[in-house]
C-alpha cells in the first residue's frame, strides 16, 4: 500500500479544514482522531464529506495510523492545548522512529513548546510547534503559518505547509519558519493579544456610536471605513455582524454582553511583564473581558448608577482617525514585544517576515499589516518612522476628543484610554518617577540615580534625618 505523505491528529473544527485543505492540495493523508464516547463517528463522518478524488485515510486505531504514514513520519497534532499535548506525545513515542517529526498546531505556550522540542530531541525525535490562524475557514482556504524549531525539521515540512498556507499579494505562502524553539508558538501568541486589542477597539467604536446611530447606520459607516486604508478582516466581519437581522431583529442586539476568552491573550499580557515589555493595550483588552465577564455584579450595580447622554454628537473624521492612531500604538507594542522576546531568548526574529506572513490567511490582516512590511524593515520600529509621528501628533487632538465624548456620556473606552495614555507617557521627557525612585530609597533603602552623574553612580539618602 502507498502511505500517506502527511497526518493529521484531532479531527476538530481546525483538524478537519486543515486536512480538506492539505487532501485538496493532492496530498495523501492520513486521519486519526480517538474512539471515544461522543467522538464514535468523527472519522467516519469526516470520510463521508470528503470528495471522491481527495486520497484520505482515517483511523481510529493510533498503531495502524501510524503504520501508514511514510517515513520519515510528519504528524500534525491538532488537540486542545496542555496535558493533553504530552500525553498524546507519550502515546506516539513507542510508535515512532528517529527522524520522525511531530508538529504541535495547537495554541500552546511557547515554554512548553521549548521543553517538548529538547525532550524529543534526545528521543531522535524533530519537534516544531505551529502557530495556526485565520479560524475554521483560514484553515481550509489558506491560514498563516508559524512554525518554530529546527531548520532541518521544517525543510521536511515545508512543502505541505507552504502548499496549504495562504499567499500574500505577491503569491508568495504566508508561512515561514519565524526562529527556533517555540518562536512559533510566541509569535502567534503575540498575534493573538493584538486580535484581542483589535477586537475591542471595534467594540468601543461600537459603544460610542450606539447612542446617536442603527446598528444599520454603524454598519454602513464601517464599511465605508473598510474601503480605505483602514481596511482589514476584522473591521469588515463586524460591519458584516451589525447589519445581520434575525426574525426582524438584530442579532447584535440579541448577544449577551459576555466576552469569552481562551487564555493567550493573557498569556501575552504575562510574558510582557517578565520580560518587561510594555503592552499595556493587551492588557487592556484582556481585561474589558473579563470585566465583560461579571455581568450580575455589573447590572446590580448599574441600577444605582444614573446613565449620562450629553447629547454631543461624535464627529465620525475624530472617531476614524482616532481607531487609526489606536491600531498604531497596538501594533507597535505588540511587534516590540516580539522584538523584546527575540533577544531575549537569541530567535534573531525578522519582524517584517512576520508582518507579511500576517496580510493574507489570519485573523488581523489589513492593510495597515501589508504597510507595516516596510515599516518594520532593517530593524526599524513604527516609532521611528516620521511619517508616523507626524501622523500621531496630528491626532491627539482626535483621539482626545473622542475620549471626552466617552467621558461625558460614561462609556468605557479601555483600549482608546490605554493607546492616548501610551502615546503620552512614551513622548514625555520627564515622568513622576522620580518620586518613585524617592519613595523606594525612603523605605527601601533602593538608592537612586541623579541628574547630571553617570547610569553607575547611585545614591541613599537618609530622608528621616534630613
Amino acid at each position: 500500500m502507498e502511505r500517506s505523505v502527511f497526518g493529521i491528529i484531532g479531527l476538530g473544527v481546525m483538524g478537519r479544514s486543515l486536512s480538506l485543505n492539505i487532501a485538496d492540495k493532492g496530498f495523501k493523508l492520513s486521519v486519526y482522531n480517538r474512539n471515544i464516547q461522543v467522538e464514535e463517528t468523527i472519522v467516519s463522518d469526516f470520510l463521508n464529506k470528503v470528495d471522491s478524488e481527495m486520497e484520505v485515510l482515517g483511523f481510529t486505531d493510533l498503531v495502524e495510523f501510524v503504520s501508514s504514514l511514510e517515513r520519515p513520519r510528519k504528524i500534525l497534532i491538532m488537540i486542545k492545548a496542555g496535558n493533553a499535548i504530552d500525553g498524546l506525545i507519550s502515546q506516539l513515542l513507542p510508535l515512532l522512529s528517529e527522524g520522525d517529526i511531530i508538529i504541535d498546531g495547537g495554541n500552546s505556550f511557547f515554554l512548553d513548546t521549548n521543553k517538548r522540542e529538547l525532550e524529543l530531541k534526545n528521543k531522535g525525535i524533530k519537534f516544531l510547534g505551529c502557530g495556526v490562524s485565520g479560524g475554521e475557514k483560514g484553515a481550509l482556504n489558506g491560514p498563516s503559518l508559524m512554525v518554530g524549531g529546527h531548520k532541518r525539521a521544517y525543510e521536511f515540512v515545508s512543502t505541505v505547509l507552504e502548499a496549504i498556507a495562504g499567499k500574500d499579494k505577491n503569491g508568495n505562502p504566508c508561512c515561514t519558519l519565524v526562529g527556533k524553539g517555540g518562536s512559533g508558538h510566541f509569535v502567534k501568541m503575540i498575534h493573538n493579544g493584538i486580535e484581542y486589542v483589535e477586537m475591542q477597539l471595534l467594540a468601543e467604536i461600537y459603544s460610542l456610536l450606539t447612542n446617536e446611530y442603527s446598528s444599520e447606520e454603524i454598519s454602513s459607516i464601517l464599511s465605508q471605513w473598510n474601503q480605505t486604508d483602514l481596511t482589514s478582516y476584522l473591521l469588515g466581519i463586524t460591519s458584516e455582524i451589525l447589519s445581520k437581522k434575525e426574525k426582524g431583529k438584530y442579532i447584535i442586539d440579541t448577544i449577551l454582553d459576555k466576552a469569552g476568552n481562551k487564555g493567550t491573550g493573557s498569556w501575552s499580557s504575562k510574558i510582557a511583564f517578565d520580560l518587561g515589555s510594555v503592552n499595556t493595550m493587551m492588557s487592556s483588552a484582556v481585561f474589558a473581558r473579563y470585566i465583560s465577564s461579571l455581568k450580575s455584579k455589573r447590572a446590580k450595580l448599574s441600577n444605582q448608577i444614573t446613565a449620562r447622554n450629553s447629547k454631543e454628537k461624535i464627529d465620525l473624521n475624530h472617531l476614524e482617525n482616532a481607531y487609526r492612531f489606536a491600531r498604531i500604538i497596538n501594533h507597535h507594542q505588540g511587534f516590540e514585544l516580539i522584538k523584546k522576546g527575540s533577544d531575549t531568548y537569541n530567535w534573531n526574529l525578522d519582524l517584517s517576515e512576520i508582518a507579511r506572513i500576517w496580510t493574507n490567511g489570519c485573523i488581523i490582516r489589513s492593510e495597515f499589516m501589508e504597510q507595516s512590511i516596510l515599516l518594520l524593515s532593517n530593524d526599524k520600529g513604527y516609532l521611528d518612522d516620521a511619517s508616523i509621528i507626524s501622523f500621531l501628533k496630528e491626532n491627539e487632538s482626535s483621539i482626545i476628543e473622542c475620549l471626552d465624548n466617552g467621558l461625558k456620556n460614561r462609556l468605557s473606552l479601555n483600549t482608546f484610554y490605554t493607546a492616548y495614555d501610551y502615546w503620552v507617557a512614551i513622548t514625555t521627557e520627564r515622568l513622576p518617577a522620580n518620586l518613585i525612585q524617592a519613595q523606594r530609597d525612603y523605605f527601601g533603602a533602593h538608592t537612586y540615580q541623579k541628574i547630571g552623574f553617570s547610569e553607575n553612580e547611585l545614591f541613599h539618602t537618609n530622608w528621616e534625618q534630613i
